[in-house]
């Protein structure tokens, strides 16, 4: 990837959208990558990234070469800072802008995130049965998902801050299934805003810390996926996609039913 000032400017502005988009409740920052076109690359990147990790904490010094080399840090970084900064300030004032035009803004999102379902769709080479089957199983679990209650917990332990991020950032790698609404679910949602907000910052390295061994984790499994099993994750993605535009639907009450 080229390292003109336009390319680290355009993959930044690709990291706000990203970073944006984690922050409200039923988008995924994921989505938004596979939309700009740099899902896949990213994935890849973030794999190596702990790969290269795992061989330093061996001492693997030809292992950290190779992997140094394969993580494409012209696109990794300028997306990082993007989706840090946006999360910064995206947790200041989209929850505000959500809670005062609710309809407007799942609107808009529905429209954004339904018409990207074409992009994961485009990508599966060979459509066959076990694809429709695979599409149809993540439909119904990201639909089950975006139906769970919401919890509200005003001062979570810091054990439950780590294990919600841990399971959040899978999601929001996940086009379709939104990390903040997971939050939301596991009622950390409100505090980590405002954890953010008024700088504790031993409950952001608690969520922080969380989130990289969540990242870890999961980016390696997902990476295999892309690499091995590439059309049954497209499907599976279309279907994750699908279920959670319950989440964005414009007309809905207070009790999370349709209105």
């Amino acid at each position: 990837m080229s390292s003109s000032p336009l390319t680290l400017l355009r993959s930044l502005s690709y990291g706000l959208l990203m970073g944006g988009a984690d922050v409200i409740p039923g988008v995924s920052g994921g989505t938004m990558a596979l939309i700009v076109g740099v899902y896949e690359q990213l994935v890849a990147g973030i794999s190596s990234a702990v790969s290269f990790g795992l061989a330093l904490l061996r001492f693997d010094v030809d292992g950290m070469r190779t992997h140094w080399a394969a993580v494409p840090w012209r696109l990794v970084v300028p997306l990082g800072v993007g989706i840090g900064l946006a999360v910064l300030l995206g947790a200041r004032f989209i929850p505000g802008l959500v809670e005062a035009y609710p309809e407007q803004m799942r609107g808009l999102f529905l429209g954004l995130v339904g018409a990207s379902l074409v992009i994961p769709a485009l990508r599966i080479r060979r459509l066959t049965g076990m694809h429709v089957g695979i599409g149809v199983g993540g439909a119904l679990a990201a639909f089950y998902l975006t139906g769970l209650p919401v919890l509200e917990t005003a001062d979570p332990g810091l054990l439950r801050v780590f294990v919600s991020a841990a399971v959040a950032i899978c999601a929001m790698i996940l086009p379709g299934v939104s990390g903040a609404f997971l939050l939301k679910v596991l009622g950390v949602y409100t505090p980590t805003l405002g954890a953010v907000n008024g700088g504790d910052w031993g409950y952001v390295l608690t969520f922080v810390l969380g989130a990289a061994v969540g990242l870890a984790s999961f980016a390696k499994l997902l990476d295999w996926l892309l690499t091995h099993r590439h059309d049954a994750t497209m499907a599976a993605l279309v279907g994750l996609i699908t279920g959670a535009l319950r989440a964005l639907w414009p007309y809905v009450g207070p009790d999370r039913s349709a209105g």
